[in-house]
């Protein structure tokens, strides 16, 4: 099993990181080639244009995009489901997704194994997986999602064009139960949940804590990309509030550079485990850290 640093602007591998009792394993669903400028339109061209290792030699950037296995005491938490089986273009750049179930499985993992699955919300990238045929995809687990998420789908403000119908249908009919979570709540051992609005109207962020006190923090959407973390006024072009996103980076940013704490960014590509450091200047990095390699990446 190998242990490396993947490379800036590559497809995200299938990687592990142990953190104590805590196994975190990213489970790569596939990836998001996205048109920079289009998607990110508050990042100055120039970025890109001085960085073309974020970008292919068509000009994009890949986005992975997957579910985090969390597995503790004989348990597994997987936060997000990925897109589901789906290639396609849209306005932003290409999808070519549907490998998160063949991953779980080289990973001798079944859908029936997972205990929870808790949404850090409901765009199509993010519980893609959430039903298979009208059927819950994973049928022992618990739904869990934040109220103020589903209230927003309840009251059809919730940015439909990201959002996809057959999630919230599925969930409206009850094929799936879900529990309401708030901030603060405790959704698996050790694991809590932190509400950070913005992106999305319950856009919620989890933090995890291992025996030792070394803590894990999945940020969802807060962050699409390490230059986000330096320059919280860059938006995404799917983020529904500016100015409520900023303020759950800047929350989320007092998370990160507590000690012991490592991020985790689904749409980081090869680099999704991270620390965030901060130098004399004040200058806000993202550190990859060295993470066990288990597939190369499926798509």
């Amino acid at each position: 099993m190998t242990r490396v640093i993947g490379r800036p602007g590559d497809r995200a591998a299938v990687r592990s990181l142990r953190l104590d009792d805590v196994i975190a394993t990213y489970v790569v669903d596939g990836v998001l080639a996205m048109k920079p400028t289009a998607f990110f339109p508050g990042i100055p061209s120039d970025y890109w244009t001085s960085r073309p290792q974020l970008l292919t030699a068509r000009g994009e950037m890949l986005m992975s995009a997957g579910g985090l296995l969390i597995e503790r005491d004989d348990k597994m938490l997987l936060i997000d489901t990925g897109v589901g089986t789906t290639t396609t273009d849209f306005e932003f750049g290409g999808v070519d997704c549907g490998s998160l179930l063949d991953v779980l499985n080289r990973l001798d993992r079944r859908p029936e194994d997972i205990d929870v699955v808790a949404f850090t919300h409901l765009h199509f990238d993010h519980a893609g997986w959430a039903f298979t045929n009208g059927t819950k995809t994973f049928p022992n687990a618990r739904y869990m999602l934040a109220a103020q998420e589903w209230a927003s789908c309840a009251n059809d403000d919730h940015r439909g064009t990201h959002v996809p119908g057959r999630v919230i249908r599925n969930l409206a009919a009850g094929i799936a139960s879900v529990d309401l979570i708030d901030d603060g709540d405790e959704i698996f051992p050790g694991v809590r949940a932190v509400v950070t609005p913005g992106h999305s109207p319950g856009h919620t962020s989890y933090v995890m804590t291992a025996r030792s006190g070394h803590r894990l923090v999945a940020f969802g959407d807060a962050f699409h990309t390490p230059a986000q973390l330096g320059h919280p006024a860059w938006t995404s072009a799917a983020d529904s509030d500016v100015q409520r996103v900023q303020g759950a980076r800047w929350r989320l940013l007092a998370e990160l550079v507590k000690p012991d704490t490592i991020g985790f960014g689904f749409h980081f590509g090869d680099q999704p485990f991270g620390r965030v450091t901060t130098d004399d200047a004040g200058q806000v990095t993202w550190e990859p850290v060295s993470t066990s390699v288990l597939a190369p990446p499926p798509r």
